[in-house]
């Protein structure tokens, strides 16, 4: 079987790991490469650096990697979907929810693959997690924590922290519940001196019942990246930075005895620390992109469901803006 020919628009910070991923991926073939900028990681190899994403479309492909700046997303998906090219665009899908709505039409009216890169789904830890729960055994799930923060990015410079850090936790919380948002308040700063909000709290609740919370900044000189899920029978911690997931189990035994049986709280229990593999996020993405344009069975991230993170994100937005919850 011939190998997918695979492109990729935008060589920076994250693009150079795609294109080093893609290399490595088999039953692709990354065939050209472009970059308005250039290459300043020095990772084009043998390949042209070509100019745009016409020059791109003009290869030939099958697939496509989207990972220039947020405000050009929009116009360079809708020129790969009028191309009959399959393409994974980095998250957030597109600078606002018009935007990724006409995305989402586009590859929808074409039966065309349109992904994002929601690259946190694939973390070994929440893997595991998600696995975890769907066994049963954290029982009921009650709550969702998720806290991201650490030093500014000084390459950010089209979004805030929300669409940028914000819409990693949005995502995989919806994911991990395997709910939507249902409402949302928030509370937002502005630091930096940008435009854009650069600390974020936000507070809100599942359709399912889940209730969560998001602390998500760029002014902190610690480095965090957790999400705590507690619920019935105790709590997982997961840390995505080391991959890592850990059980705090209730300390307290069910009763039967219908007299005592009143819940009466839980006490520190066994802690477990837990031994998987851990595969690499961008390449499990990228594997999962791959087979969706094979038409098998993939959980790869749907523009569809980019473009509902998307909403919440500018949810957050609105809320802080007005000082209202924001129902979905």
């Amino acid at each position: 079987m011939a190998e997918l020919r695979i492109g990729l628009i935008g060589i920076g910070a994250m693009g150079r790991h795609h294109a080093r991923v893609l290399r490595e991926l088999s039953g692709v073939d990354l065939v050209a490469i472009a970059d308005p900028g250039g290459d300043p990681h020095g990772v084009a190899g043998a390949l042209e650096v070509l100019p745009d994403v016409e020059s791109l479309i003009a290869v030939g492909l099958d697939m496509a990697v989207v990972a220039i700046p947020t405000r050009f997303h929009e116009d360079a998906a809708l020129k790969l979907a009028a191309a009959g090219v399959h393409t994974l665009v980095e998250k957030p899908i597109a600078q606002s929810v018009t935007e990724g709505r006409r995305m989402v039409d586009a590859f929808a009216e074409r039966g065309l693959v349109g992904a994002v890169g929601h690259i946190e789904r694939y973390n070994p830890a929440l893997q595991e997690l998600r696995r975890r729960i769907e066994n049963g055994d954290l029982g009921d799930v009650y709550q969702i924590i998720t806290r991201r923060q650490g030093p500014f990015p000084s390459r950010i410079a089209d979004v805030g922290v929300g669409k940028d850090l914000g819409s990693h936790d949005i995502d995989l919380t919806a994911w991990v519940a395997q709910s939507t948002y249902k409402t949302i308040f928030a509370q937002t700063v502005h630091k930096s001196g940008r435009e854009y909000e650069d600390m974020m709290l936000a507070t809100g609740r599942l359709h399912n019942g889940v209730i969560v919370n998001h602390v998500v900044n760029w002014l902190s000189p610690m480095k965090e990246r957790l999400t705590v899920v507690t619920g019935e029978r105790g709590a997982f911690v997961a840390d995505t930075s080391s991959g890592d997931l850990t059980f705090y189990a209730n300390g307290t035994f069910p009763l039967e005895w219908e007299s005592v049986s009143n819940f009466r709280g839980v006490s520190e229990g066994d802690v477990t620390r837990f031994s998987f593999p851990k595969r690499e996020p961008l390449r499990a993405e990228h594997e999962a992109f791959r087979d969706a344009v094979l038409g098998k069975s993939s959980d790869v991230v749907t523009m569809e469901e980019g473009l509902r993170t998307l909403a919440v994100v500018e949810g957050v937005i609105e809320s802080a803006r007005t000082g209202q919850v924001v129902e979905f």
